[in-house]
């Protein structure tokens, strides 16, 4: 691949020209196309809004350069660091820029002047990640009839031109997070633009205790450049800036860019065909399983019922929502045996097989680790006479796996036969006990020809080879497997999220990744006032967040009280009410999911490394990437790509992956841009006011430090 480049005296001229006024049109008629690298600068005071921006660049796989102003060795913003020519035809190196404010720089910046220019030259936007409200940023200042200070639980909403514009996969509302009553989590100016200015409202809200509405986004056309001014502070976590990354980043690439973003929801449901143990709410342990001692309390399985199926299979095609099922076989061959040979739940599940997806999770649910030494709690893994691990053999792996899908099949179960989810994870390394996966594992799971194995996310995140598979790391819902019913449920969560003083078991002292409540939840009200909101709230989180990584919950839990379904209701109709119909949940099968996760992980490393380059002249868009890694792209509908359309319809625009040719080099066709498209107007200057120094936007301690949703896995 050719990549020469040189700075000229060409686009030296053009740029130290552009400090003073735009290009002149008849010399940019005769000058050759620029080429514009899809790439976006940004530069960052440190503070979380930049560090939230770079963040949705990085997750979706954006090329991006940082240049950090705390740095004393950082580069220097100009006009070379800007712009080059390559192969005689001026280049634009970077498609978009991300400012921490409107005006970083002290007055008079060499460096914001280059900024200035090259913006006005190359047309490229330019984003204020949170900056005050002022007339240099196109706004009133909030002291005439506007806001300023916290606006956690505000309700913003989406105006008509956001919708028209960079925000219209939304549905409209922008709720703003409220998670704790004693922390400032958010703050914001709200005002109105500025009398004479050229700006357009995205984003506005009620402004508190006054008429009107006031901005929180917007976009400024002034002096030939264009602007899109944030004023909120938020984290990379927060809601309301999720729900906006996309339209923030659309906005500034001109919807023509590197990377993909969609929202992705998949469950799984653990333990199908075979019952769960159940907590026990006077012993405060589960009879049956490892965490009571032996002898102790009477087993009380729970397990689903016909009735139960049938409201599965209801919910399901009701919701639109396909659930994975992961089966064990060996359940109902137990229960038949223990019942007379009958098994109406087996029965209805099988004759509403094609409800639902189903993954191998073993036979018979054994533990496929280490031998299990269970005589005392918390158990320990068996040892030999010389002090090794035991652990399960290779035999019983296969044959746990090979049992499973043979009885799938007699059943007429639709099986992908390469995914499989071992109980409880089981043969992966557990800490404290286990460090160490099963050496037995792998070369089964080769054998078995298995590529995709389940993995708890909550101990083993990352994807991971083991013999021929990939794991694929689930999130847990806090929703216990031991649990059928809501008192059980508050019951065993008080135990696990109360501190001993308050008589619960104390682990949330213990563990960094649990806090405990403040006081126990009231039975009566704990699981549908808390325990839901903050299990939907967590799952949505990680939708918006672009993580395609499957949840997971037990059969146990879609059975008598059916505790499962008000959170994934929750969820579900959570997304609905944010999104817009062209921007729908994508619920993939666990390879499918694997392979997502292969993929991104490919094309970050690809770009980070710097073994990626595109840019885009005129309409033309082209790729130079490794061969053997899927080209990851979002553009705006109608782009081609050897005649075809490319990708798929998500949000508004096309996106997804596409291998380049035998010579790593991919081409996209735009459609044509609309007259006028990438040129800002300039506008009539505001009215002169007496000049007022911006004060430094406040950043809130919830936005430093993001304040947690509640109890934490």
């Amino acid at each position: 691949m050719k990549r020469t480049s040189r700075t000229t005296a060409l686009i030296m001229g053009a740029l130290l020209s552009g400090l003073g006024a735009p290009v002149a049109p008849a010399a940019a008629a005769a000058a050759p196309v620029p080429r514009v690298d899809l790439r976006v600068l940004v530069v960052t005071d440190g503070g979380p809004a930049t560090a939230a921006v770079t963040a949705e660049l990085d997750g979706t796989g954006t090329p991006y350069t940082l240049v950090d102003l705390t740095r004393p060795d950082r580069p220097v913003i100009d006009p070379g660091f800007l712009a080059d020519t390559v192969d005689g035809r001026p280049r634009a190196r970077f498609q978009a820029v991300v400012l921490p404010d409107d005006a970083p720089f002290a007055a008079g910046s060499d460096e914001m002047a280059a900024l200035v220019a090259y913006e006005r030259t190359f047309a490229i936007p330019q984003v204020d990640a949170y900056t005050y409200a002022r007339p240099q940023a196109g706004l009133e200042y909030p002291v005439d009839g506007g806001y300023a200070g916290p606006v956690d639980g505000l309700r913003a909403e989406v105006t008509a031109a956001g919708k028209a514009g960079p925000f219209g996969y939304l549905e409209g509302t922008v709720p703003f997070e409220d998670n704790s009553p004693t922390v400032d989590e958010s703050y914001a100016f709200l005002s109105r633009p500025a009398t004479g200015a050229d700006f357009t409202p995205y984003v506005d809200a009620p402004v508190p205790g006054r008429p009107g509405r006031g901005v929180l986004v917007g976009e400024y056309r002034h002096d030939g450049r264009r602007e899109l001014v944030v004023t909120f502070a938020y984290n990379r976590h927060q809601q309301q800036f999720r729900l906006l990354a996309r339209g923030i980043v659309d906005w500034m690439t001109r919807e023509t860019r590197l990377g993909t973003s969609r929202h992705y929801f998949a469950v799984h449901v653990d333990d199908v065909f075979a019952a769960d143990d159940r907590w026990d709410t006077a012993l405060d342990c589960t009879p049956g399983d490892v965490d009571c001692a032996p002898g102790t309390g009477t087993p009380d399985p729970i397990r689903m019922n016909e009735a139960d199926v049938r409201h599965a299979v209801a919910w399901s095609r009701g919701r639109g929502f396909t659930l994975d099922m992961a089966f064990n076989g060996g359940g109902s061959v137990e229960y038949r045996e223990e019942h007379g040979g009958g098994d109406p739940t087996a029965d209805r599940l099988i004759a509403e097989r094609d409800a639902f997806r189903w993954i191998n999770h073993t036979y018979d649910h054994p533990y496929l680790g280490c031998e299990q030494d269970v005589s005392r709690v918390p158990w320990t893994c068996a040892t030999g006479p010389d002090g090794t691990t035991r652990y399960v053999g290779r035999a019983e792996i296969d044959r746990q796996i090979a049992g499973n899908r043979a009885w799938a099949e007699r059943a007429g179960l639709p099986l992908r036969t390469d995914e499989l989810v071992t109980g409880e994870h089981s043969g992966l390394r557990l800490l404290p006990q286990q460090p160490e996966d099963n050496p037995h594992l792998a070369p089964s799971l080769t054998g078995q020809g298995i590529a995709w194995l389940g993995a708890d996310h909550s101990r083993d995140p990352g994807q991971r080879q083991v013999g021929s598979a990939l794991t694929v790391a689930r999130h847990p819902v806090n929703i216990f497997y031991n649990a059928g019913r809501i008192a059980e449920q508050v019951d065993e969560y008080n135990w696990i999220h109360t501190s001993r003083a308050r008589g619960g078991s104390g682990l949330c002292e213990e563990l960094a990744t649990t806090t405990c409540l403040d006081e126990p939840l009231d039975p009566a009200t704990g699981y549908t006032g808390y325990i839901v909101p903050l299990e939907t709230r967590v799952a949505l989180g990680h939708v918006l967040a672009g993580d395609p990584r499957p949840h997971f919950v037990h059969q146990s839990n879609l059975a008598e009280d059916r505790i499962g379904y008000p959170v994934l209701d929750g969820v579900l109709t959570r997304y609905d009410e944010l999104f817009a119909a062209d921007t729908p949940l994508v619920n993939l099968p666990m390879g499918a999911i694997g392979a997502e996760l292969r993929d991104r992980a490919a094309w970050r490393t690809a770009v980070r490394a710097g073994d990626v380059t595109a840019y885009r002249v005129g309409d033309t868009v082209t790729v130079e990437a490794p061969p053997d890694v899927p080209v990851a792209a979002t553009v705006p509908a109608g782009t081609t790509e050897g005649g075809a359309a490319f990708g798929e319809p998500y949000a508004g625009t096309a996106s997804g992956r596409v291998a380049s040719g035998p010579d790593g080099t991919l081409s996209l066709g735009l459609p044509a841009s609309p007259a006028g498209a990438d040129t800002a107007r300039a506008a009539s200057p505001a009215p002169h006011r007496p000049a007022r120094p911006a004060p430094a936007a406040p950043v809130p301690a919830g936005v430093v430090r993001p304040v947690p949703y509640g109890a934490e896995r």
